[in-house]
């Protein structure tokens, strides 16, 4: 290396950065929060419930991913789901029984999941740690799990102040 010249040895490294936020959907799913139906904030009555879901406008749930849950801490019976799930189903692009940020986090792995490792052949991979966006733990160790059988190494951090992960023997 020539005196006074500044190299930059990340951008020679050759390593690969995974950014996981790339991961996460980019869909909006709307909510169906049956705690809307609850009589006092506090049991489900089968009549009025059937009567409310009768008479709801559906076309807000329209071509949408819907999350079907209940917000409140009570019990649900199963058939109050399965009643909700009878009139979604029509209009909805997508139902799920589950909470936005459930459905998020399983979406996110699902994401990872389908990439091709093979990809990834021999590579130095550095799973970017940091962001304005929450990652959840679930989504490193998957990543993780997938690219072991198939890189040279895995990093976590940034490239110029990383962690080692995993070294091929």
């Amino acid at each position: 290396m020539k005196e006074g010249l500044i190299q930059n040895r990340v951008a020679e490294s050759e390593l690969l950065t995974i950014d996981l936020t790339t991961f996460l959907p980019t869909d909006h799913p709307v909510l169906f929060d049956l705690s809307s139906y609850l009589f006092k904030g506090l049991i489900l009555k089968e009549k009025d419930y059937r009567e409310a879901l009768a008479q709801t406008d559906w076309s807000a749930y329209s071509q949408n991913i819907v999350l079907v849950h209940c917000s409140a801490d009570v019990i649900i019976p199963v058939w109050a789901y399965m009643l909700a799930a009878v009139y979604l189903k029509p209009v909805a692009s997508e139902i799920f029984f589950d909470n936005a940020e459930t459905w998020k986090e399983k979406r996110l792995l699902k994401n990872i999941n389908e990439i091709n490792a093979e990809d990834y052949k021999d590579k130095r991979v550095v799973i970017k740690g940091c962001g304005e966006e929450k990652i959840p733990d679930s989504a490193y160790f998957t990543i993780t799990g997938k690219l072991i059988p198939v890189v040279k190494s895995i990093l976590y951090g940034e490239p110029c102040s990383t962690v080692p992960v995993y070294k091929k023997k």
